[in-house]
This record gives C-alpha cells, structure tokens and sequence, in this order.
C-alpha cells in the first residue's frame, strides 16, 4: 500500500506539470532580470503557489507525513535548507547536486555503501545540534512513513547507522549509484529536530515545523499561507537575504497574473498557460524565466490490451504523429522535440534514437489498412498544453485514417483509469532531472509501476542496470540502449519536452527564481536563501 501511495504522488506531481544556483546572486530571466547591484539584505516578498499543486500543503510540511511533498519542495526549503540541493549556471546549464547541510559525501563498495558527512556546528532554530543521531532519526522515520516522497531504499539491514558525530552511513541490498541524485526531491533531504518533534507531538510539529533553513515559521494555515521570518542561526553567514517570506496559494494562473500587476505578490512559480506566458514577457514589469525541460511528452500505449498489444498499431501511431509540426504550429518552436526519456535540461540527453520511426503518413494509411480500421482513445489531463497537443494529435491522426476519442480526465480519474488497466493511449510526461530519480523514466516504463503502460523484463533490467552504475558514461550508454530499445518495440512515441516558467516582478531576484535551474520534479528548486530584493 505504502509503495502505491507514493507512485500515486509521483505521478500527481507529474500531472499537474503538463501544464541550487552558483552565483545565486546575479543571472538574467526570460525578458531580463541582470540586477543593478550586488544583493541587498532585508525586504520582504510573497511568493504565490498554484493551489493544485504547490499551493497545497494539506497534511502540514513534517517530511516523514506530508502528502504533497513532491510539489511542496519550495516551502520545504525555506524551512529546512536540506542536505543536499541542485545548482547551475545562470543558464541552466552545468546542473549538479551539491552539499548543503552535508560536508561531503562518498559512495563506496560500487554504490553499495554511501557515507554523508555533516558541516560542524549546525543547529535547528530551537537551539539542538543538528548532528548524525539527528539525522539518521530522520532517515530510519522518514523511509518507514508513507510520505509520497520518501525514496525507494532497498536497505540492508541496520542499513542506517552513524560513525562519529557527523557521518551517516547507508547500506543498500544492492547497488544504489543514484542515491545521492535523488536526495534534492526525497523527504530524507529535509532534517526535523527531534527534540522539538518530541516535544510538540506530530499532530502540532506537522503545523510548526522546527528545521535548521534559512527561515523559521510565524504561521501556518494548511494549503492557504505560510509565513516565514529569517533564521538569526542559520548556517551560512549573512544569509538569507530576506527578512520575511510568505507562501500563498492561488486558484491558477490567470488569478496569478492579476495579482503580480495588482502588487499584491512578487513572485510567482509555475506557470504554463502559453498566452499568459507571452503577455508576461512583454510585460516591462516582470521577469520571466522558463526553466530547461527535463521531461518530455510521451504518449503511452498500454501494450496490455487491445489494440496497441499489436505492434503494427503501436507503429501505426508513430508514423501518423509530427510532433515537430505540433511544435512549430502551436508553440513557435519554444519546446524541443524529444525521441527518448530525457531533455536539453537533464542527464544523458541524446535528442536522436537510432532507427526511430518518423513521421510518414503514407506508411500509417497502409498500416491503418492492412488492421482493417484503427479505433482508440485518447487521454490526458486538462492543462492548457496537454489539450492543445491532444487535440493537435487527433487531426493528425485522422489524416492517417486513425479515428480518436478524447478524454479529459481529472486526477482522480485519471488514477482510476490507470488501475482498472482498461486505457489505451494517454498523454502525458516521462523522465527527471536525473532518469532514476523522483519522477524518472521507471514510472512510465517499469513492470512494476502501475502507471506503465509495458511489462517488459529486458527494459526492467536496462533500467536497473542503469540505476545501479556509477559510472555516468556507463549508465549514458545504457538509457541510450533503452531508449532505443522501447524505439524498436514502438511502445510509446515521445514529443514536446516542456517546462513551467517562473515570474517575479522587477527588483526581487534570484537562484531558480529569476535564473535556471532544472526542475526536479515540475517547478525548479528555487534557492530562498539567495533570493533578495532591491530596495
């Protein structure tokens, strides 16, 4: 149950996505957002959540019971710093996970054995170390919850263990070489002080969390503002740079918009309504920054039933679907077409498959024929991106003779139809940041994922393989030789690879916010440590 729980999170992170940075102190947005002076201390911003998604906090923000944690990294950050964090160029470019809280790290005994080795002297905001007992009381609490975004550990036993007191010792069944990787996006990054959980019980810490991040929280109204003030112990001199930060939730993007131009908040993540995201970037008064893709469109084919069993249908929609026409049309070449599991901003990105099948109509009208007719189901969400493409993709592929119904689905629903296993082609994301992690390619393609529209042990072992490597031009060849793999079998054809964009009004910038970073599940990790604002 607890493993069905936390896919089912994954892929709502995921969902509502169809819709930390070195030299955090400069960079340039989408319209432009160079500062004009080194960062300022003080100030204050409002930072406004999509309700749906991260404007949803509704079990609290203790990492070991929050439902939503997959969505909720910004908060989470605010409040707990982390071990580890994700940074980059101002471009984008050069991603990697990095210490934090954490000293340094060593994966030993090929990715069997990872040692992580805290910063001395850290403390939580109530006054207690921050030590390796602390630390590893999360790590055995939070891989034992059934938080949504706690990691798929496959520990040895007493796989949790402390040498000394600042050295965290983990021990895996079997190979783990991504580990390190997914920590940014698990519930294992985000350190809770035992003491003050003790004291304050789950059902009040879960409202008041105590951490050791750059800010402390004043109040806490569950799904609807969290208010935060600077933490005077926090770790990193000088920082943060904000003397308070609240996060609001807001009914979408629209709502979003008005508010910005209204003054009413200063920054906004996520936003993915293409005509807003045109009008944004005219606007003289905002930054807007698109973050790099990391997950492409994939449109699954549930080889389990009728009639993408048949592979000559499965191929039939390959060759009746023009994602780079779709891209052009509708989206003015802004998303890069993908041919596998990874974008431009991810790991191992290859935007080539050997021998993949491209679009060529006339070979879908024979194959249409030679099955007799070609009747499916379409299915997505109801982002504005997803509608437009499916729609786009139902033209398509009457020209081809492939007749299409479209669904809309809500989540629940969606899920719903995932279970009962009764679907034939859905629309939706597949990949990470770093393919084995979080939201990574095993959701959409592993026997095991009952979101995985294949069962195939071959491209079980590639992707374990890969999962299990350390070395990264090792790994690189073997989510090349996937994805030509599930090419071959025609198993699902890949298309846009789109990302969310950040808005922040002139004058506030910041690492994530108004520079790139990859995202690591939708919305990029921003950095609220280095965000500031101009006075």
């Amino acid at each position: 149950m607890r493993t069905k729980i936390r896919w089912l999170a994954l892929l709502f992170a995921t969902m509502l996505g169809l819709a930390a940075c070195g030299g955090g102190t400069g960079g340039s947005g989408g319209n432009g957002a160079t500062p004009a002076g080194p960062p300022q201390r003080g100030g204050e911003i409002t930072v406004l959540e999509d309700g749906a998604f991260a404007g949803g906090w509704p079990s609290g923000l203790d990492p070991a019971t929050n439902t939503t944690g997959g969505a909720n990294i910004s908060q989470m950050y605010a409040i707990y710093g982390g071990l580890f964090r994700v940074t980059a160029n101002d471009d984008g470019s050069n991603a990697k996970v990095e210490p934090n809280q954490a000293e340094s790290y060593q994966v030993l005994d090929g990715g069997s054995t990872v040692k992580i080795t805290l910063r001395d002297g850290i403390k939580f905001s109530d006054g207690t170390p921050m030590d390796a007992e602390a630390v590893a009381f999360n790590f055995r609490r939070d891989v034992t919850a059934t938080c949504t975004c706690a990691p798929q550990w496959q520990l040895a036993k007493d796989g949790i263990s402390t040498e000394g007191p600042r050295t965290v010792v983990l021990k895996f069944a079997r190979p783990n070489a991504t580990a390190i990787n997914a920590f940014p996006i698990s519930n294992v990054n985000w350190i809770v002080s035992p003491t003050a959980l003790q004291k304050m019980g789950p059902d009040q810490f879960k409202i008041n969390p105590v951490g050791a991040g750059p800010f402390t929280v004043v109040s806490d109204r569950l799904s609807s503002e969290l208010v935060l003030q600077r933490n005077p112990n926090y770790f990193k001199q000088g920082l943060p740079y904000l003397d308070k930060l609240t996060f609001k939730s807001i009914g979408g993007d629209q709502p979003a918009y008005q508010a910005l131009q209204a003054g009413q908040a200063q920054a906004y993540e996520g936003l993915s309504t293409v005509p807003l995201l045109d009008q944004a970037t005219s606007n003289s008064q905002l930054t807007v920054t698109s973050q790099p893709p990391t997950s492409p469109y994939v449109i699954q084919l549930n080889t389990k039933t009728a009639p993408f069993d048949n592979q000559l249908a499965r191929e039939a929609i390959y060759y009746a679907t023009d994602f780079d026409a779709i891209s052009r049309g509708l989206f003015k070449g802004k998303y890069p077409v993908s041919e596998s599991f990874t974008a431009p901003g991810g790991l191992f990105y290859h935007q080539k498959v050997p021998g993949y099948r491209t679009y060529d109509l006339e070979k879908a009208k024979q194959i249409v024929q030679q099955l007799g007719g070609l009747n499916i189901t379409l299915g997505t969400l109801g982002a504005y991106v997803a509608q437009q493409v499916v729609t786009a993709l139902q033209t398509q592929w009457k020209a081809a003779g492939i007749n299409v119904n479209i669904e809309t689905y809500q989540l629940s629903s969606l899920v719903q139809q995932f279970n009962s296993g009764k679907w034939q082609s859905m629309l939706q994301t597949a990949g990470a940041w770093d393919p084995a992690a979080g939201v990574g390619v095993a959701f959409r393609f592993a026997s095991t994922s009952p979101f995985s529209g294949i069962s195939d042990p071959h491209v079980d072992d590639l992707l374990n393989q890969a999962s299990a490597t350390i070395d990264m031009s090792k790994r690189d060849a073997l989510y090349q030789e996937a994805g030509k793999y599930i090419s071959d079998k025609a198993y699902a054809p890949f298309g846009l690879a789109f990302a969310a964009s950040n808005l922040a009004v002139k004058g506030v910038y910041g690492p994530g916010l108004t520079t790139k970073i990859p995202p690591l599940v939708v919305n990029a990790g921003v950095l609220w440590d280095e965000v500031w604002k101009a006075k």
